[in-house]
């Protein structure tokens, strides 16, 4: 049995006390498969109702259309693989959330969710999908999913997203696309984005930086390019730029 708090705050989807004697289950408490306030296929609360699903795997697969959504998308984590399509429509996005987490990664169900409505889902089919299925998220309409996309996309298909909208994608881009592509992204309206470009160039790229009108990136370049092209930055006027360049002519030599 449950603790008295327990009992006192189980409660339906509704905001309805519940009734051992009148749930379709009721002789499972008597088996100690379900427990109320603490394991409960009707519960409000996700926790419990996931608790009595692990408690009765068996149970979910009967759930699926339940009213209340958590019930539905806690069922969609414990039922058998090939049910969860049933759910690919489901009217809530946090069912969705559950199916696209479960649906196998070449399943033509999870490609049908790439456009999922609302953010979640998609972010999760990101996450997941086969790397040659990814190109179908390069243009998403959210900056966090396509950053995901360039996060995972082999390096060689990143040059499609080299002037997406979002500077934080761009980033992902810079630190990932093949080197010939860097010297495209130095140029890059944003400054964080140019910065990425520039650290994964040889010192023997960096020479046409040295006049780059922001003083980070004449720094990151003073910082890493060959000693000897370095006397144009000696007078810079940045005294930061000027100072790692003193360092380093005094470590060379």
């Amino acid at each position: 049995m449950g603790t008295t708090t327990e009992i006192e705050e189980a409660r339906d989807w509704h905001g309805q006390l519940l009734d051992c004697a009148n749930c379709e289950r009721r002789e499972a408490q008597a088996e100690g498969r379900c427990r109320l306030g603490h394991a409960c296929v009707h519960d409000r609360y996700a926790r419990r109702i996931d608790r009595c699903f692990r408690w009765n795997p068996d149970w979910a697969k009967d759930y699926l259309e339940h009213p209340y959504f958590e019930t539905r998308a806690v069922a969609a984590k414990h039922v058998e693989v090939f049910l969860l399509p049933r759910l690919v429509n489901d009217p809530d996005e946090t069912v969705r959330q559950s199916v696209a987490q479960r649906l196998p990664v070449n399943s033509k169900h999870l490609l049908a969710l790439v456009r999922d409505p609302h953010r979640e889902v998609r972010i999760r089919v990101a996450e997941r999908l086969e790397t040659k299925d990814l190109a179908a998220m390069i243009g998403d309409k959210d900056y966090f999913v396509r950053q995901i996309v360039a996060r995972r996309l082999p390096p060689g298909h990143l040059v499609k997203m080299l002037h997406d909208r979002d500077p934080e994608v761009r980033k992902v881009v810079a630190r990932r696309i093949g080197g010939e592509w860097l010297h495209t992204l130095a140029s890059d309206r944003e400054l964080p984005v140019r910065l990425e470009a520039l650290r994964r160039m040889e010192p023997a790229q960096l020479k046409r930086y040295r006049d780059d009108p922001d003083w980070r990136i004449r720094y990151e370049v003073a910082s890493r390019i060959d000693p000897a092209e370095l006397d144009p930055l000696r007078a810079d006027p940045e005294e930061a730029v000027r100072e790692i360049v003193a360092q380093r002519l005094v470590a060379s030599g």
